[in-house]
């Protein structure tokens, strides 16, 4: 995944560390086997490659997290998009990123994003949940960086509790959940990245994940063009620069995962509507000039009550 991992967990039996990591990376690597853009034999770009017309059965993990995937497609109107990869590419990221577009494209160019639009659509792809089959109408290439890092982490949990790791903190990239409680009995807390330590946040993790989505950390730029690798897949473009980042707080990390992304997607007006109209616990973190403010949906100060204000 191009990132890295941490566990914090409490240990009362002095269990050896090594089964532990062995537990914890094998379901990483399960992951990124089904799910990896970079490697050529994965699940995910297997499909990529497959002729039109041809059906896939999925691994039960790939299947779940394309359903969830799918399921905020629909629910955000498309603010997320599992299909979202030749634009991404276009725009310069990921495995089969092109090279750093030049800014204002040329003809050429705006004919290859065209196309790219062309490929991209949620709906264009038939996933038949109970037998986990997946068509490939033509052309469509998958990317699930938007959710499967929470889902990595979810599994890695998973994990961790099958061997009777019970009390827990799990990070992948980032992405974070809190499992039970620390051994001195307080909750697992995290400080959300702000970009601003005089309006940092710091959050309880309790049985709960926190994922967050911004622009701080992958960007390019030509010209006076600064763009980020989150892609609005209904306009092909890269998101409003207007938010910094948005965290989200969810029980399980592949729902805060792609959560987090829609909600950067729709920026902080259509994002903030969004987050109360459907009980989201999230924090925008927005940029006014040279200054960041903090805005949190009711759900996100429901659980932190000396939080920021609504807007």
């Amino acid at each position: 995944m191009g990132t890295t991992w941490a566990l914090k967990f409490d240990n009362p039996e002095m269990r050896p560390l090594a089964p532990v990591r062995e537990a914890v990376e094998q379901a990483l690597s399960r992951v990124i086997d089904q799910m990896s853009t970079w490697k050529t034999d994965s699940d995910i770009s297997r499909y990529g490659r497959s002729e039109a017309g041809s059906v896939h059965t999925l691994a039960p993990e790939f299947a779940q997290v394309l359903d969830c995937a799918l399921h905020w497609a629909h629910v955000s109107g498309g603010a997320i998009d599992p299909t979202v990869a030749p634009l991404v590419a276009w725009w310069g990221f990921g495995a089969e990123a092109h090279a750093s577009p030049s800014w204002p494209p040329t003809e050429a160019r705006r004919a290859a994003l065209d196309a790219a639009r062309a490929r991209v659509g949620w709906h264009r792809i038939a996933f038949d949940r109970p037998t986990r089959t997946l068509l490939q109408p033509g052309g469509v290439a998958l990317d699930f960086s938007g959710v499967a890092k929470g889902f990595a982490v979810d599994q890695a949990v998973a994990a961790l509790q099958a061997i009777g790791v019970e009390r827990l903190l799990m990070e992948v990239g980032g992405e974070l959940r809190g499992v039970g409680r620390r051994p001195d009995s307080a909750a697992w807390r995290v400080q959300v990245d702000t970009g601003d330590a005089a309006v940092s946040q710091q959050v309880e993790l309790t049985d709960l994940a926190i994922a967050t989505s911004g622009d701080r950390w992958h960007t390019h730029a030509h010209g006076e063009r600064t763009w980020s690798h989150t892609i609005d897949p209904r306009t092909g473009e890269p998101a409003n620069g207007a938010l910094a980042s948005v965290s989200v707080l969810h029980p399980q990390c592949m729902h805060a995962d792609a959560l987090a992304t829609a909600l950067t997607v729709m920026g902080l007006d259509e994002g903030h509507l969004f987050a109360d109209t459907h009980a989201v616990a999230a924090l925008f973190v927005c940029r006014v000039g040279a200054q960041e403010r903090l805005v949190a949906s009711r759900a996100w100060r429901a659980h932190h009550a000396d939080g920021p204000p609504a807007r």
